[in-house]
């Protein structure tokens, strides 16, 4: 076997490893999505990328220790195919995820989320009337709101803690509203007037109810989505470039691999061409 196939052959192992952390960060998002985002469609693309590449790599490989040149062939189209499509994922993954953010507020250590600080096809698909249902429900049946009550604690004491995105929209009230802390769940009116934010009436002390048809809500749910796209995608963005640097590579290989094909007989004397051949990949 030439060295061209035993570069190819290790570059697809390499290839087949690279795939695991993009699986890896699917099957992580799908874990979030049941008990933490709520948003059980976003994960698949990764997941189907990580197993493309895994498959794909061991055709590659099976390419190269059998000089089967349709499966070198295969490995070179679909990988170039899967590079583009990921780098594709990872740019609408920051486009949709771009803008938003919690807003600091006076004397708490929490954020407060407000859904007009989002915008575009993520905050109208979280915010749809036929998807919100369903994530909503997600959250309270993960309970997240729940354990924020597992050790009592005064009002000084809550407004140090460093909640989550959706623990700050779903379980309590905006800050703006007045409300006056009794537990980590339950807030009263103050003696003053009730803020001008729609989410104020919407408020429930209701354990079933709380703030989960809050727009607060929905944007703690968009911050705790970019958060997570974002750690993903820095992982993609790094297996991104290794997935280039490896197909260049093995794509010089097996193209030096073809024209020693075509130059060096192998036991037999071949016809010496006389018109040059046409381009192949």
């Amino acid at each position: 076997m030439r060295t061209s196939n035993h570069l190819i052959g290790v570059l697809n192992f390499l290839t087949f490893l690279v795939s695991v952390p993009i699986l890896g960060g699917g099957i992580w998002l799908s874990s979030r999505a049941n008990n933490t985002d709520c948003m059980r469609f976003l994960q698949w693309p990764l997941i189907i990328i990580g197993i493309t590449i895994m498959v794909v790599s061991l055709a590659g490989f099976a390419g190269a220790c059998y000089r089967n040149t349709f499966l070198m062939r295969l490995y070179l189209v679909v990988m170039f195919i899967v590079i583009a499509v990921l780098i594709g994922f990872i740019v609408f993954a920051y486009v949709v995820t771009e803008k938003g953010s919690g807003q600091v507020v006076p004397n708490r250590a929490y954020l407060d989320y407000y859904l007009s600080d989002y915008s575009g096809w993520l905050e109208e698909r979280v915010a749809s009337d036929s998807y919100w249902p369903k994530i909503s429900s997600c959250i309270r049946d993960s309970k997240v709101c729940a354990k924020l009550s597992a050790v009592p604690e005064t009002a000084d004491m809550f407004y140090q803690r460093k909640l989550s995105p959706i623990q700050s929209g779903c379980c309590k009230p905006p800050t703006e509203c007045g409300y006056v802390y009794q537990n980590e769940t339950v807030w009263n009116q103050g003696g003053g007037l009730v803020g001008t934010d729609p989410d104020c009436s919407r408020w429930s002390n209701d354990q079933q109810m709380l703030c989960y048809s809050c727009d607060s809500c929905k944007a703690g749910v968009l911050a705790s989505l970019k958060k997570s796209w974002r750690k993903v995608s820095v992982i993609n963005i790094v297996v991104m470039i290794i997935l280039v640097i490896l197909y260049v590579v093995a794509y010089a290989a097996y193209r030096n691999n073809r024209r020693m094909d075509n130059d060096e007989p192998y036991g037999q004397a071949r016809m010496t061409k006389t018109q040059p051949s046409a381009f192949h990949l």
